[in-house]
């Protein structure tokens, strides 16, 4: 019996793909279940059913021992703070996408960056679609960051920008920024989703076939987020996030995604006139430097990634003279300081009810961690009983609705932290571990406890949560005398007592 041959006949069918990511899909779907963006699938044209066939390789697979790893070893970019971040420095062959705010400094930590690097012997090129050289060349000589090494380009074309990397040939590459650069072979305007997809595209596989570092800006949306599709973020080795306050000095890198390191390091910068330069210990940003302690005041060591910072919470209480008191924070959540004060009032015995409480933070810094809790209690009880905390006093602990004080992550960390920039007693909840010699640590269990540390201050008159609370007695009401209509009462006159005996 002869064998039958089936032919299949390849038919063209719609194909559909989510303008947010990339991500293709075989159908129309509401929401794309890559990005859980909603009415971003959009048809793009018919393709036809086919299939893959083997084909040559590029070179053959070896045991994963005989692979040379010194090719991917990071080289130092000479700023330290980024090479936290980064995990030691730039790989060879790595893009990097640095996204933040528009005026964070951005254009300024890159430009200094590549510098530093041209300084190091390495040819470095500079591309800027948002400027003009002559732009980029005043903010080189304001921040003194020119080089022999260092070229620079203006361009907005991808063609251009790809034969001027054929050109120079550089070991390092900052393009300022990705969305400002267009690809002529595609319609739309720079910075859509089709263009950023292919300019990405082409400057990964410049940098691998290379061994380039590459270094991309990216601008952010009105919430944050990185402009672009999401295949942005999964193209590129690393994601890199620029944070700050315009009105604040404090600058902080935070890693979103990182393939040669952990992305739970942070980087602080200072930003001045003469450019940007790394803190290697940013607390004296967060502290005010007074003679004498002031009521209202109170200091707590936050976490930021692996590294710990002392930050200074200020609290104010006026009479309000209005009828509903204000509350107002600054650098802080406003729904846990709502949950902090009601706390403070009801386990703490602090009458709020009636003033207006403003909270903030110094330098800039915003304090999202627990661990700050009980250290914004604290500022507002001494504000309101006006008497001021030691200045060598650190609190450190989660506060919970029950009035109790909870165990926060890195509390070692925290007191040695605190030990080392001269702080020698500290409030911290139970089961603290091991103490910095020198420093007095005390174990609070819950806001009562954590009050008694304010001078002359004494806690609220309450029985304590563990004692058994007895229902007070009551005694019935006395029965109400019976009413008599006022036909039977006719005629009837009081009668003495002493005549009854």
């Amino acid at each position: 019996m002869a064998a039958r041959t089936v032919k299949t006949t390849a038919k063209p069918r719609p194909a559909y793909r989510c303008t947010e990511c990339g991500n293709q899909l075989p159908k129309w779907v509401g929401r794309c279940p890559e990005c859980n963006a909603w009415g971003t699938v959009e048809e793009y044209g018919a393709v036809p059913i086919r299939t893959t066939a083997a084909g040559p390789v590029s070179a053959p697979a070896r045991p994963i021992g005989q692979v040379d790893g010194q090719v991917a070893t990071a080289r130092t970019t000479g700023v330290s703070e980024l090479d936290r971040v980064l995990g030691g420095g730039l790989v060879p062959g790595a893009v990097v996408l640095l996204a933040g705010e528009p005026g964070v400094g951005k254009s300024t930590l890159l430009l200094d960056v590549a510098a530093k690097a041209a300084t190091a012997q390495h040819r470095t090129l500079y591309v800027t679609g948002e400027e003009s050289a002559g732009q980029v060349r005043l903010r080189a000589d304001r921040i003194n960051a020119l080089s022999e090494h260092l070229y620079l380009a203006a361009e907005s074309d991808l063609g251009a920008v790809l034969g001027h990397v054929d050109q120079v040939n550089p070991g390092l590459l900052v393009l300022d920024s990705v969305q400002t650069i267009a690809s002529a072979e595609l319609d739309g305007a720079p910075g859509g989703t089709a263009q950023v997809r292919e300019v990405a595209a082409a400057l990964i596989r410049a940098s691998k076939d290379r061994g380039m570092a590459t270094l991309l800006v990216g601008h952010v949306t009105k919430d944050g987020s990185i402009a672009g599709p999401r295949l942005l973020e999964h193209l590129v080795d690393v994601v890199l996030s620029f944070e700050g306050d315009r009105h604040a000095r404090l600058r902080i890198i935070r890693g979103i995604k990182n393939r040669y390191g952990a992305t739970d390091e942070v980087g602080c910068f200072e930003l001045h006139d003469e450019g940007i330069s790394g803190l290697a210990d940013p607390s004296g940003l967060f502290l005010t430097r007074r003679d004498k302690p002031v009521p209202g005041t109170c200091l707590t060591v936050t976490l930021e990634g692996r590294r710990p910072l002392v930050a200074e919470v200020q609290a104010l209480m006026v009479d309000s003279q209005i009828p509903s008191p204000r509350r107002t924070t600054s650098g802080l959540e406003s729904p846990r300081i709502a949950m902090i004060l009601a706390v403070v009032e009801r386990h703490g015995g602090v009458k709020l009810g009636k003033q207006d409480i403003y909270t903030a933070t110094v330098g800039g810094v915003k304090l999202s961690e627990p661990s700050a809790d009980l250290a914004i209690a604290l500022a507002v009880a001494s504000s309101s009983s006006d008497t001021p905390l030691p200045n060598n006093l650190v609190a450190i602990g989660e506060v919970g609705l029950a009035g109790e004080v909870r165990r926060v992550t890195g509390v070692q960390r925290r007191l040695a932290e605190a030990h080392r920039l001269g702080f020698t007693h500290a409030l911290v909840p139970p089961d603290p571990g091991k103490v910095p010699r020198g420093m007095k640590v005390v174990e609070v269990a819950d806001i009562g406890e954590a009050l008694q540390a304010i001078p002359g201050r004494r806690r609220a008159a309450a029985k304590p949560r563990d004692a058994a609370r007895k229902p007070a007695v009551v005694p019935a009401p006395a029965p109400a005398p019976a009413a008599y209509p006022e036909e039977l009462m006719e005629g009837w006159e009081p009668v003495d007592s002493d005549e009854l005996a």
